[in-house]
């Protein structure tokens, strides 16, 4: 099984990370991919990197040649997810929606711990158009900005304070709320005591499930194919 991971965002060294989180999940036998888009945000924080960053997230996997079974979306919030399932013919998984639908399994009510406090919006909308929003207590930030968060004890301690707010709110399960954040499971789950969801690795192994099932995007609807058109993709900018 061939899995391509894509980060939302420009910046290698987390594209390198993320791979690496999502070849300790990955099943022995499953090969994991990473891409990074050429152009676009270093970093997604805020609405106007959503969207950039979706574009050309689309325009990488639509560039793509070699053959995959499956795209992890690895960007949390909204990055292109519901184009990506119309534009290609294997299973799409987002991060943002894996991490979601196995914390409902853990528990009555979950919260997401990101990044700054601006992401929050897109995280919730991506939540509600998942279908998975009303389980969610609270999607809290840490202070931390994506490119911040190499720093693994300021991250820890940020992320221990938001996650006893999203405690408080009723969340009985925690979320990694960015891709970036791959790994930190390990390190907090315990200081809490509470089941902590790594986005990367959730996404991995469903993936990794629905291609062991044969199943692959609905045409009967909303994903239908893409009407036959001319399409201009922007070039990179100088």
């Amino acid at each position: 099984m061939r899995i391509v991971v894509i980060n939302c965002n420009t910046t290698r060294a987390m594209t390198e990370e993320i791979v690496a989180g999502a070849r300790d999940a990955a099943a022995p036998g499953t090969s994991i991919v990473g891409l990074t888009p050429a152009w676009g945000p270093e970093s997604a924080e805020g609405w106007l990197d959503s969207y950039l960053s979706a574009a050309a997230v689309l325009d990488t996997l639509r560039g793509h040649e070699e053959p995959y079974d499956a795209v992890v979306m690895a960007g949390f919030g909204e990055h292109g997810r519901e184009g990506a399932r119309e534009l290609l013919d294997v299973p799409v998984v987002d991060i943002t929606e894996a991490a979601a639908h196995l914390a409902c399994l853990l528990g009555r009510r979950y919260g997401v711990v990101t990044t700054l406090d601006r992401a929050r919006g897109q995280i919730e909308d991506s939540l509600h158009a998942a279908g998975v929003a009303q389980n969610c207590a609270a999607v809290v930030g840490t202070g931390l900005g994506v490119l911040d968060l190499g720093d693994s004890e300021v991250t820890v301690r940020a992320f221990l304070a938001a996650a006893e707010r999203a405690r408080d709110a009723g969340a009985e399960v925690l979320v990694l709320g960015c891709a970036g954040m791959t790994g930190l499971q390990e390190k907090v789950g315990a200081a809490l005591d509470m089941p902590v969801v790594d986005g990367v690795a959730a996404a991995v192994k469903l993936a990794e499930s629905l291609v062991g099932l044969g199943l692959t995007t609905s045409r009967a609807g909303g994903y239908a194919k893409p009407l036959p058109k001319a399409r201009t993709w922007a070039p990179p900018s100088e």
